[in-house]
């Protein structure tokens, strides 16, 4: 998987792919949550390039298939959440990616999983919890 500086737009965009993708399904509804949530513009990322993280996050999950299906290690979801450490941008970025999970009404156990140890690894930081619940 592609490392990238941390709290840069990439790492930040590539959170946001990861959360649309990890239930096997990009939904509609789920661009569209993100659309709404203008967390694109907030983090100086563009749709253009939005898409080609999305694009190469698909190419590197693609690397890493166990007997055909797509799988996240905790290792791995815990070293993309490592790339950001602003609690500005974590919380800005919790609050869209629980946006994205519930856009198409279902919750998936990648997407709990995912938004679980986000929560928990994030909530750790004392400024996460000074600011107030997401």
């Amino acid at each position: 998987m592609r490392s990238y500086p941390k709290n840069s737009p990439q790492a930040a965009g590539r959170l946001l792919a990861v959360m649309m993708v990890v239930d096997g399904n990009l939904a509609t509804s789920e661009l569209q949550a993100l659309d709404r949530s203008k967390i694109l513009d907030h983090i100086d990322l563009e749709l253009v390039a939005f898409r080609r993280l999305l694009q190469d996050l698909c190419d590197d999950l693609l690397t890493s298939t166990v007997h055909g299906s797509v799988q996240l290690s905790n290792t791995v979801i815990d070293s993309l959440l490592e790339e950001i450490d602003d609690p500005d941008l974590r919380r800005k970025l919790l609050q869209t990616m629980w946006k994205i999970a519930d856009a198409d009404d279902w919750l998936a156990d990648g997407e709990a999983v995912l938004l679980a140890r986000a929560g928990t690894a994030w909530s750790s930081e004392t400024n996460f919890r000074e600011h107030g619940t997401v």
